[in-house]
């Protein structure tokens, strides 16, 4: 019996088959698109993979733009879940990273909109917002000196209720620019636009910003 357990353990070239924490370790070394072919091949921690890649990226990101964090962290899920039923239509001479931020940017797009059309919704999201004023920001360095952490925080608030000012289809492009150092060539594949558009949404974008943040850190 120990000597089939013992068979079962071996590859065909007669090696031991990678245990869970060789395969995660193997996938962590892999490009995002030869992680998505690992997972349609089968390997059903590619996908788990993937989702520690872009998890953190991608809540950064919505939450940036749509203002809510537990509504973003609904999205990014939904995100996620479009992912997994159509990577098999993903096409791999694409970058996965831009079209994962494509499914993320449209629906915060989305959300944006129906928000717009209810007043109940933009009742709550503002009442939720009040009450996370009140608990601590998350990420913090701990090491940190008290009054370092306060310029941080402080900085950190005006810079988020600036953007929030902008207009959707400047808040979307500045984001993807200033806070998460996309390319204009993937801004435009993400937001469907051409590179003259980006450009000059992005320059409106930085204009209203720098008009909107300069009052406050006087």
């Amino acid at each position: 019996m120990s000597a089939v357990r013992e068979k079962k353990t071996r590859s065909r070239g007669g090696r031991r088959a990678p245990g869970a924490r060789g395969v995660s370790q193997a996938l962590g070394e892999l490009s995002d698109s030869q992680v998505v072919q690992a997972f349609l091949d089968g390997e059903a921690r590619a996908f788990g993979e993937l989702v520690d890649r872009y998890d953190k990226r991608l809540l950064n990101f919505v939450y940036r733009t749509v203002g809510d964090r537990e509504r973003a962290q609904d999205l990014v899920q939904e995100t996620f879940v479009r992912v997994y039923r159509h990577l098999h239509r993903f096409d791999q001479t694409k970058k996965f990273s831009t079209w994962i931020y494509t499914i993320a940017s449209n629906l915060a797009k989305n959300e944006l909109r129906n928000r717009s059309r209810n007043p109940l919704v933009l009742f709550q999201t503002i009442k939720k917002n009040w009450e996370a004023d009140h608990r601590p920001l998350e990420w913090e360095d701990p090491k940190l000196r008290p009054d370092d952490l306060f310029r941080k925080r402080h900085l950190k608030e005006l810079v988020e209720n600036a953007v929030a000012e902008l207009p959707e289809h400047h808040r979307i492009v500045f984001v993807l620019r200033e806070l998460e150092g996309k390319t204009y060539e993937d801004i435009a594949e993400i937001t469907g636009c051409n590179l003259g558009t980006v450009k000059s949404r992005l320059n409106r974008a930085r204009n209203n910003f720098a008009r909107i943040i300069a009052p406050l850190l006087d």
